[in-house]
């Protein structure tokens, strides 16, 4: 249990009551979890593999929400967590993977390109929850929404002399999926679904606060 990480997950909504979670970034660090790594980059077919975004059709963001914190207290639960970090293919944007699969994990790192290890480690633009188990209820979902997070203040002016700690809007994204066997498919379809989307809200922010400069008398 390395400290600052436990943090971390408790910040992702995870606390591993075991005291057994791993941070897998390169390979050598899903040896260090007692896998084997799988050792070429891994390409996952996504078609008719889509799962469902919270708020649509057939997904309320009640039965998501609720869904989302059974995953996160039963992998607070398990013996041991595995935790692959790293972007989704081709993109910059950050992923990490929390799951009690032993045999998912090595696979999902080798489907993410490498990222540089950050310390002390961050939350992720991107988090999915993942709980394998005989027990474990079929669910499978992603959820977009938005938060505010502190920026430093421009021009070189301090927070404690500008009054106040600016914050500028961001999108993040929650991929759950759960069951006995759960599909390494229709986890990465919850990835790239949930990065196109917030790809598009960042491109729509820059638009409107491009707009809104060139109307600044």
């Amino acid at each position: 249990m390395v400290y600052e990480f436990n943090w971390c997950l408790n910040g992702d909504g995870v606390t591993p009551l075991k005291r057994s979670a791993f941070r897998m970034n390169k390979p050598l660090d899903v040896k260090i979890a007692g896998l084997t790594p799988t050792t070429k980059a891994l390409k996952i077919k996504t078609a008719n593999k889509a799962i469902p975004e919270a708020g649509g059709a057939t997904l309320s963001f009640e039965d998501f929400d609720s869904a989302c914190q059974s995953v996160r207290d039963n992998l607070s639960l398990a013996d041991h967590l595995y935790c692959p970090e790293g972007h989704v293919p081709t993109t910059m944007t950050g992923v990490r993977i929390i799951s009690n699969s032993a045999k998912l994990a090595p696979d999902l790192l080798a489907y993410l390109d490498r990222c540089p290890k950050v310390s002390p480690p961050q939350s992720m633009p991107i988090t999915c929850f993942v709980l394998e188990g005989p027990t474990a209820p079929t669910f499978e979902g992603y959820s977009i929404e938005e938060i505010e997070v502190p920026v430093a203040p421009e021009d070189g002016t301090t927070v404690f002399e500008l009054g106040y700690q600016p914050k500028v809007a961001k999108s993040v994204a929650t991929v759950v999926v759960s069951g006995t066997k759960p599909e390494i498919a229709k986890i990465v379809a919850g990835i790239e679904a949930s990065q196109l989307v917030l790809a598009q809200d960042e491109q729509e922010r820059a638009k409107k606060a491009e707009e809104a400069a060139n109307a600044t008398p």
